[in-house]
């Protein structure tokens, strides 16, 4: 699985082009499912929810007019058996992941069992805020509000980084960089922060931030 970790979607030229180059085909060619999991844990959420499917947020995803556009969503899935959903993921070119409580979104992941199928899919993997710091070892106390019931703030671990998405975003004015220095020296590995303009390229291991605007990276 190839990953795109973006703060706030295809919002530059640049990321739209590392999309394009990963998926190896237009997007006019290519087939998504989009995950509105995360959203629901925050207030406001199921209006959000259809701004992303829609459209209409600042967060251009599903918009970018794919040759076809499934949803899937997490929380029905242990419910439904797994040749309703299963095939589906494994045919798609993309996931396109939504913002919202990475928590939540961590919980749902492990829970609905498409975890366990990342590792072996063929597919790239575009994360939108939360949809992206959930694959990192640990989310970091700064954006923990949905707690799960093992209490902790582990992600799924699929990258050795975390992520500190929305760097200097006008409408988070605590998202600061001195904010993003603190939360960073509590992990335990390495982690980037980055504005609405940046988005990081993971392929076989291999890390490159893709960029427009503000990141940097904190080593540890």
């Amino acid at each position: 699985m190839k990953l795109l970790l973006t703060s706030a979607g295809i919002k530059n030229k640049s990321i739209e082009t590392a999309l394009v180059e990963l998926v190896g085909k237009p997007i006019a060619e290519s087939t998504a499912i989009s995950i509105p999991t995360a959203i629901y844990a925050i207030p406001g959420g199921g209006y959000r929810a259809w701004e992303f499917f829609s459209g209409e947020s600042t967060c251009p995803m599903c918009e970018l007019g794919w040759k076809s556009m499934g949803v899937l969503e997490l929380t029905a899935l242990p419910s439904i058996d797994e040749s309703c959903w299963v095939p589906m993921v494994k045919e798609a070119d993309v996931i396109l992941v939504n913002g919202g409580d990475p928590l939540f979104l961590s919980y749902w992941m492990k829970k609905s069992g498409i975890a366990d199928l990342f590792p072996s899919l063929d597919v790239v993997y575009v994360g939108l805020s939360a949809g992206s710091m959930v694959m990192a070892p640990n989310i970091g106390e700064f954006f923990v509000d949905w707690t799960p019931p093992e209490g902790n703030d582990e992600g799924l671990q699929l990258v050795d980084f975390s992520i500190f998405p929305h760097l200097d975003h006008e409408m988070l004015p605590e998202n600061t960089m001195a904010a993003a220095e603190t939360w960073a020296a509590k992990l335990d590995g390495p982690s980037y922060a980055i504005d609405d303009e940046t988005a990081i390229k993971v392929v076989d291991g291999e890390v490159k931030v893709v960029s427009e605007g503000k990141w940097r990276k904190f080593n540890k």
